[in-house]
């Protein structure tokens, strides 16, 4: 008998790609190396967690706003990671510290593409 599981597949866009890469380098330069991979395994342990429960993020409230419920999204404070659902499939499309302009950044990155 084999087990059925209900996983999605995650990928990481060229742009988280590169989110991920700007934020290993950061605290690797202005903390340590050790934190920098503390940091970078955590938040890829998030996105295995988005492959078995992808519809667990909120909608980000900058595009709530105005009526956009496309994009999911989940934390490792103060990382945001913005994320779309499409046919079992997870793209991550955002990793950024929230306490950034969200607004303008999201909307450049997800409405402008």
């Amino acid at each position: 008998m084999t087990k059925r599981t209900n996983t999605h597949t995650v990928f990481l866009t060229q742009d988280a790609a590169d989110d991920l890469e700007s934020i290993h380098d950061y605290i690797f330069n202005h903390d340590s190396p050790e934190r920098a991979e503390y940091v970078v395994d955590k938040i890829e342990k998030v996105f295995d967690s988005l492959s078995l429960f992808p519809e667990r993020g909120g909608y980000p409230p900058e595009l709530l706003s105005v009526g956009i419920k496309e994009y999911r999204e989940v934390f490792f404070k103060p990382y945001r990671i913005v994320y779309r659902i499409q046919n079992r499939k997870v793209y991550i499309l955002l990793i950024a510290d929230g306490r950034r302009d969200m607004q303008t950044l999201l909307l450049q990155r997800l409405l402008h593409k």
